[in-house]
């Protein structure tokens, strides 16, 4: 019997680790089931899930160099979850308009790129002007102003 990917096969788990489970399959074969492939839900123990001999039904995701990948995840259907109580609320009421807040439109008309450029050519010239004025101070040492 040739394992191929895709395919849906029983099997019999032969050891579990922390980050896993290995299944021997019906041709006598060892896959490895990782542990993010055991459940639908995140998985913190794996041994709440599978015990040593159990039998599992197992899909094969990946055969590469004599190393088989398993999901038993994959191989049963995704149960049906229920909804949640946040799903079952009624919708929040909607915001009434605020009547504290000044009519008419007070936003600026959008600038066009020479005066951002300006705006931002002047805020960048004062900036390095008192980066020069605080740290011409601090220089000392040799070659220092001198008074």
């Amino acid at each position: 019997m040739s394992i191929e990917i895709g395919s849906k096969l029983k099997g019999k788990v032969t050891g579990v680790t922390h980050f896993g489970a290995f299944v021997e399959l019906p041709d006598g074969s060892t896959g490895l089931v990782h542990i993010s492939e055991v459940a639908h839900s995140y998985v913190k123990d794996i041994n709440e899930h599978v015990k040593v001999n159990d039998e599992v039904e197992v899909k094969v995701l990946e055969v590469k160099e004599g190393k088989i990948a398993l999901s038993i995840r994959k191989a049963v259907d995704k149960p049906v979850e229920e909804k949640s109580s946040y799903s079952q609320r009624p919708p929040r009421p909607k915001r009434e308009f605020n009547s504290r807040r000044p009519k008419g439109n007070f936003s600026k008309p959008p600038e066009n790129f020479e005066d951002k450029l300006s705006r931002f050519l002047k805020s960048s010239e004062e900036n390095l002007s008192s980066l020069k004025r605080n740290t011409e101070h601090k220089r000392g040492g040799r070659g220092g102003r001198r008074a």
